[in-house]
């Protein structure tokens, strides 16, 4: 089937199997949006945040970027995709809670190390966008030239998150809100091959398996 066709198929079954009020749900939406949580997650196809936390329509607000990644704070004239995202969800929707969601078998993060550790370059965006990394990199594989899989991907997958929001806390517009406590951020892992939840504990800095 021509993949067009097929997402055109698509949208038929979802319109005609949408629950009571549907299209009132929608004709609501279209006055604007007020969602209370952003999500940054993975591009990843497997990785749906709607889907994992069973939410409706106008309840998240998503920004998916390649291994749900934060880029430090920068003032330049450069593109800014995330940090747009941020200062739109933060300064605009108020929303209360930014969550980061990493997850297992991470394209992104494997492509990053491997790199580090052959000396290779992802490709002329990646390259660049995945150097946001760097730092977890350089801690966690200097001196490793061993494949990346198994516990060492995984390992790099929660780094990554971590990296991430301590990234987040550099953002004015956010650690203000972070302090006076009317914004707070998680990370959260989901783990594609049995698609249980684990989020990050501030006190023990441990993942911990949502039960």
């Amino acid at each position: 089937m021509n993949e067009l066709l097929k997402l055109v198929s698509g949208y038929k079954e979802f319109s005609k199997g949408q629950k009571p009020g549907g299209q009132y749900r929608y004709s609501g939406l279209a006055e604007g949006q007020s969602p209370k949580i952003m999500v940054i997650s993975c591009s990843d196809s497997r990785v749906i945040p709607s889907q994992i936390f069973n939410v409706e329509p106008g309840d998240l607000f998503i920004v998916r970027n390649v291994a749900n990644l934060v880029p430090p704070y920068e003032e330049d004239q450069s593109y800014h995709g995330t940090s747009a995202a941020l200062e739109f969800a933060v300064n605009y929707l108020d929303v209360g809670l930014v969550v980061i969601l990493g997850h297992s078998q991470c394209g992104g993060i494997h492509a990053c190390a491997e790199n580090f550790v052959q000396g290779t370059k992802a490709g002329t965006f990646l390259d660049k966008w995945l150097s946001i990394l760097n730092p977890v990199a350089e801690k966690m594989l200097t001196g490793y030239d061993g494949p990346i899989e198994g516990q060492l991907q995984t390992d790099l997958e929660l780094a990554a998150i971590r990296e991430s929001l301590s990234n987040l806390e550099q953002f004015p517009f956010l650690s203000e809100r972070l302090k006076d406590g009317r914004l707070t951020v998680h990370g959260a892992y989901f783990d594609i091959t049995d698609g249980q939840l684990y989020l990050l504990d501030a006190e023990s800095d441990a993942f911990k398996m949502v039960e």
